[in-house]
């Protein structure tokens, strides 16, 4: 890790604001402006490249020079999203830590700020997932994480079993004691996983559907369902799975829907490599079963909402289809 323009926090701040960057510079550089301009909290800014064109290294440096209270890393290859949020967030010190990603911007300028007010409020809080919305204002259907039942309450808040990761907010403290995200995941489902390990140690996830980030779903450097997305997609999801102390035969039926869905969308080999990827990551003991207080923390707030398995795939294709819109 190499720091190339700015400075490391010297001392405690109310946030630390958290981007990952790798090309799409234009959009960084307007996540950068979009933190920088918070307003009525102490923050900290941090930035880690993840092996951008030199050329955008180099304008993303010249932004973050002139900038107090910012830092711009680079380590020259992509450590995924767990790993590159685990490393900025070992270097700051603030209560909390706010993320957004660099396709993204904070709808207002006191948005961290209520991040933070929101997290002091409630101390049982781990984290706060915002409300995500495309450029016109509309939700951001490639971006919601919650049951297809809560979508028409999404300008409203509940409790959660996971958080977006396009803009967020993490108690340290929580985040701490978790142990953060699993690197392993590297890209998709490291949100939930984190979650669930937070809501195991007693501490609630909750969606602020009035604290909203703009996500402009980049397609540069994106991963699309046709490509290595739908891989990370099924791979980490059995794995959390296995993590979670379930066997392979509790976990078949998952499995099967996911090589069924691969089948259906022109993706069986790559469902199949992430099938054998899962198996090969996961514990070979299996982990530690979930207690029926985190049972019945996620029945309450995440699986009565979920519906029936035709509400869900429909639900599925909705997504697919507003990002794809969203990306053309």
């Amino acid at each position: 890790m190499t720091l190339i323009a700015g400075s490391l926090p010297n001392r405690p701040t109310d946030a630390d604001i958290s981007i990952l960057a790798l090309d799409r510079t234009d959009e960084t550089l307007a996540a950068i402006s979009s933190a920088r301009a918070q307003t009525g909290v102490a923050t900290h800014l941090f930035v880690l490249d993840q092996g951008s064109q030199p050329a955008g290294l180099r304008r993303l440096a010249d932004a973050i020079r002139i900038l107090p209270n910012a830092a711009l890393l680079s380590v020259g290859c992509n450590l995924g999203v767990a790993g590159g949020r685990n490393l900025l967030a070992s270097l700051g010190k603030a209560r909390a830590i706010v993320a957004l990603d660099n396709d993204a911007e904070f709808a207002t300028t006191g948005t961290a700020a209520r991040l933070v007010a929101a997290l002091d409020a409630d101390p049982r809080l781990a984290a706060i997932g915002c409300r995500i919305v495309t450029e016109t204002g509309a939700d951001d259907l490639s971006s919601w994480g919650y049951p297809a039942g809560l979508l028409p309450h999404a300008g409203e808040s509940f409790d959660a079993a996971t958080f977006v990761g396009a803009g967020h907010a993490i108690r340290r403290s929580a985040w701490e004691q978790a142990g953060g995200y699993d690197a392993r995941l590297f890209f998709c489902w490291e949100e939930f996983d984190f979650c669930l390990r937070a809501i195991a140690l007693g501490w609630r996830i909750r969606y602020r559907g009035d604290i909203v980030v703009r996500h402009k779903v980049s397609a540069e450097q994106r991963v699309a369902w046709s490509d290595a997305r739908w891989f990370y997609f099924v791979r980490n999801r059995l794995y959390i799975e296995r993590k979670l102390g379930r066997t392979w035969r509790e976990i078949t039926p998952r499995a099967a829907g996911y090589l069924l869905k691969g089948v259906r969308n022109g993706l069986p080999l790559q469902t199949l490599r992430a099938l054998h990827a899962a198996v090969e990551m996961s514990p070979r003991g299996g982990g530690r079963r979930m207690s029926e207080e985190v049972e019945t923390y996620l029945r309450g707030n995440d699986r009565i909402y979920r519906g029936s398995i035709l509400q869900r795939l429909r639900h599925e294709v909705l997504c697919r289809v507003g990002a794809a819109s969203i990306a053309g």
